[in-house]
């Protein structure tokens, strides 16, 4: 078994979206290599409903999949398609944009005004752009939750993980999607496949992941002793980029850590970008904007 570095931590930025939703982006619309197959992920976290209710009104996406996943409040959604919905606590909507869709996602607080979710942009892969959108809605009871002796709770929301499969399936890029929690003061390692990009984003607690063990003169200078490994501190709000290796060790705080770690096999094509529209070429990308402005933007 091999540990996986951590390559950077940072923290997600306050930013606007839609028609005027306050949250936090932890990365996107910038390099997209150490994310691959991964664009963007937002976390959308606010007890204030003046600064989240406008939502996402009408909208286009094309080239992509975008995930949803509401820990608290409602997120209420309708598509060109006829598709409309809502997400509660604990749900999950994995959509495939694909040839495209025009939508709009537009969320409201629980009992006291408390909102709060995430959103993962996936890419597709070229062969798959143009495929016919669909989605997954997954309700909350639907979620695989494992426990362990050590009382580590990890939901598994698409992927394999300690012999259970989540019930989100057929994603092109074979991703894993998990919400884990980790005790108070309890150290636990965590298996992540060979040969994909992974990271971690911390949203309640705080603790260490586990970085490999650095050479002499690096770990005196870090942590005072050689061939240790190098702590990396973590907590509310921070996102992880792991290296390569076949798994993480994280470390829990006092009170304990909760985080959501992805992971999907990169795709590795060009990528041409603009808003929600994602394609491999610039010409791709001005066809379907040009679409979006004559109207044949969405296929029969």
């Amino acid at each position: 078994m091999s540990m996986r570095p951590v390559k950077y931590v940072s923290e997600s930025q306050p930013t606007m979206e839609g028609a005027g939703v306050h949250l936090r982006r932890a990365f996107g619309f910038g390099k997209t290599g150490d994310f691959d197959p991964f664009l963007l992920f937002d976390d959308f976290r606010n007890e204030r409903p003046e600064d989240y209710v406008a939502g996402f009104p009408w909208h286009p996406h094309r080239g992509i999949e975008t995930i949803t996943y509401v820990l608290a409040g409602t997120v209420d959604h309708g598509d060109s398609l006829g598709n409309q919905g809502s997400l509660g606590a604990g749900d999950v909507q994995w959509m495939t944009a694909g040839s495209g869709i025009v939508h709009q996602e537009m969320p409201k607080g629980d009992a006291h005004g408390r909102m709060h979710g995430f959103q993962l942009w996936a890419n597709l892969p070229r062969a798959l752009k143009m495929t016919a959108p669909r989605y997954q809605d997954v309700k909350a009871a639907d979620i695989p939750t494992i426990t362990d002796d050590d009382g580590t709770h990890v939901r598994v929301i698409c992927g394999e993980f300690w012999g259970r499969r989540g019930p989100v399936d057929g994603i092109a890029a074979d991703p894993r999607y998990l919400d884990i929690s980790v005790a108070p003061g309890r150290r636990k390692t965590l298996p992540v496949a060979l040969g994909v990009n992974a990271f971690a984003y911390v949203f309640a607690g705080s603790g260490t992941f586990r970085d490999a063990s650095s050479p002499r003169t690096v770990a005196t200078e870090l942590v005072g002793q050689g061939d240790e490994p190098v702590m990396t501190d973590v907590g509310n709000r921070s996102l992880v980029v792991f290296d390569r290796g076949d798994e993480v060790t994280v470390q829990a705080g006092d009170e304990g850590i909760r985080f959501l770690l992805v992971s999907g096999r990169p795709i590795e094509e060009p990528v041409a970008w603009y808003g929600p529209i994602v394609m491999n070429t610039q010409e791709e990308l001005r066809q379907a904007f040009a679409e979006l402005r004559e109207g044949t933007f969405l296929r029969k």
